[in-house]
């Protein structure tokens, strides 16, 4: 009962947060985002066609009410149709979002694990040959351009001057051999990309744990060094670890991986959102980015009761 009144007292505080995401995504779409007038009429119009394209937009309304009607698409679910194909933007996002979600998932969830292995083998191990070796695999995997590792993966296991074992591009899945066969090679791209910075900060979390005093009297007191990483160390880094963990999640969800989805050409939100911006479809950036950003603000929430759960001395009213 009470972890549920915490729950509902953060979903009150993020409302005004939700209002200030949505008003600053807002100003950036009205005042940095493209204007349709001229693409929709084309070229050389006259005064009254410009006028008239303009209040068909909306441009002519004052801020305020342009705001207003911009908050009831988010409440609706209803942010018009595509400027590029005329379906429905909500259409689309319902049939993309699954695949992104499908396409970065296994990759997500596998980069997490490994790198938190990693990571408590080098805490472990701090200041010695196995430490140094996790950490330098880690550093040469940051410093690799994601569009590097992509291309690189595509020639050595999709191209016939590699191994050719996996499609280039496409996305025809109906069964599980089909999935597998084209979600290996996006995974291994997300797994080697993020489990560099993962491991490298999971890292540094563990080892701040362990410098704390109770590490050191439990140690005093004869527990094992295993106990003390999997009882204690960990149970107390997986509220700096489960933040990063579930922040990133919208981003997955929604954002899907533009670089992934534009060169593998899978049909996810990442590829529609790339093609959007390139064709200045701003119903679909402006869905994308609006639904992104609320999910990050109810991610921030979430965070502050996945705490709560796992560490009950968490306060309540914090």
């Amino acid at each position: 009962m009470e972890t549920l009144q915490f729950a509902f007292r953060k979903i009150l505080y993020a409302i005004p947060l939700l209002f200030g995401v949505t008003l600053i995504s807002f100003l950036l779409m009205v005042y940095f985002g493209p204007d349709l007038t001229y693409s929709l009429i084309g070229k050389n119009p006259t005064s009254e066609q410009i006028v008239e394209v303009r209040t068909q937009l909306g441009y002519d309304q004052p801020f305020f009410i342009r705001y207003g009607m911009f908050l009831k698409e988010i409440v609706t679910f209803d942010f018009g149709n595509s400027l590029s194909t005329g379906e429905r933007v909500s259409s689309i996002l319902l049939r993309t979002v699954p695949v992104s979600f499908a396409v970065a998932l296994p990759g997500f969830v596998i980069s997490e694990l490994l790198a938190l292995a990693l990571a408590l083998i080098a805490a472990n191990n701090r200041g010695g040959f196995v430490d140094k070796g996790i950490m330098v695999f880690a550093v040469v995997g940051m410093s690799i351009s994601f569009l590097i590792v992509v291309i690189i993966f595509q020639i050595v296991f999709c191209s016939v001057y590699g191994l050719n074992l996996f499609p280039v591009q496409g996305w025809v899945v109906s069964n599980v051999a089909d999935y597998i066969h084209y979600v290996a090679v996006p995974t291994m791209v997300i797994v080697f990309v993020g489990l560099g910075y993962n491991t490298r900060f999971f890292r540094a979390v563990i080892v701040e744990e362990l410098n704390r005093d109770y590490v050191r009297t439990a140690r005093a007191y004869g527990v094992s060094r295993f106990r003390i990483l999997s009882a204690h160390i960990l149970k107390n880094a997986m509220i700096p670890i489960s933040t990063r963990v579930i922040i990133s999640l919208p981003f997955v969800v929604i954002a899907g991986n533009l670089v992934i989805e534009r060169y593998f050409n899978i049909p996810g939100v990442g590829l529609i959102t790339y093609n959007a911006i390139t064709t200045g479809d701003l119903p679909i950036v402006k869905a994308v980015v609006t639904s992104t950003a609320i999910l990050y603000v109810i991610a921030l929430v979430f965070t502050d009761i996945v705490y709560r759960m796992i560490d009950p001395r968490v306060a309540l009213n914090s």
